[in-house]
């Protein structure tokens, strides 16, 4: 069978990857990640204009995936199904520091009545890797696997701002701040101060960049030996929580979260 010709971007990453890089996995991965909120169900069309590939080559990828039970279609539009959670669930189980904090998200959502989470770094973005919320709601797509650009969140700030100024200068060229809500901010040297603030201070405060009428103040969670490794935060609605509260109140204690957490970060 004659190779299927490859895409621009494919041969960008291909080159990179050196000879053992597995061009069909990669094929696969990149198609399960054109799935998101806004975009649950897709034709081949819509997933091959999106991760930029032939059609060929995204017909059988969707095939394997069907076979094997991540995806499934009607004929005409293609959906993930349920069992694409185990590729998630295979992180968070052979990850011990999601194991530890989960239960502690847990408590301090009890103790505050608001939601916490626990992020880490994955390129532009960050990725909640433990949430916890009371009974009252206060975001519901903020959940475990949950993506937010670092640059416009308080858990991305507290990551970006443990880069040396090289990395962080490097992504902030790289990336392209999306416009969130009115307040979310753009301008790259903004961003930057806003970051280096974040670094000065210890915590970083976001009032409605990421998402409207959300808040959400965040510290960095470093291993024993002071490296940086996920973040910790506490987020409420706007019209329920002042900034100072937040400072006041919810910084110390995650303050506190974080240094008793940091003794079991080996």
């Amino acid at each position: 069978m004659p190779r299927v010709k490859r895409s621009r971007t494919e041969r960008r990453v291909a080159e990179t990857g050196g000879p053992d890089f597995l061009e069909a996995l990669a094929r696969a991965l990149r198609i399960i990640q054109a799935f998101n909120r806004d975009r649950r169900q897709l034709t081949l069309s819509d997933i091959a204009k999106l991760v930029d590939l032939p059609r060929a080559s995204v017909r059988r990828t969707l095939h394997t995936l069907i076979h094997l039970g991540f995806a499934e279609t009607d004929g005409r539009v293609f959906r993930l199904r349920p069992r694409i959670l185990t590729l998630a669930g295979a992180y968070l189980m052979s990850n011990s520091i999601s194991d530890i904090l989960q239960p502690a998200v847990e408590r301090m959502a009890a103790e505050v009545g608001e939601a916490c989470s626990a992020a880490v770094l994955d390129g532009g973005d960050v990725i909640m890797i433990a949430h916890a919320s009371p009974n009252r709601v206060v975001n519901v797509s903020a959940q475990i696997g949950f993506r937010l650009p670092a640059v416009s969140s308080s858990l991305g700030r507290v990551l970006l701002a443990a880069l040396d100024n090289r990395e962080l200068d490097r992504l902030l060229r790289r990336i392209e701040p999306e416009k969130l809500t009115s307040a979310t901010v753009l301008d790259r040297a903004e961003l930057r101060r806003a970051i280096l603030k974040a670094r000065d201070d210890g915590y970083s405060l976001v009032d409605q960049e990421a998402e409207f009428g959300f808040c959400s103040i965040s510290v960095p969670l470093r291993r024993l030996d002071g490296r940086v490794i996920a973040s910790l935060n506490i987020g409420t609605h706007s019209n329920r929580v002042t900034l100072d509260t937040m400072r006041r109140v919810f910084l110390p204690k995650l303050r506190t979260l974080a240094a008793d957490l940091q003794g079991q970060m080996i």
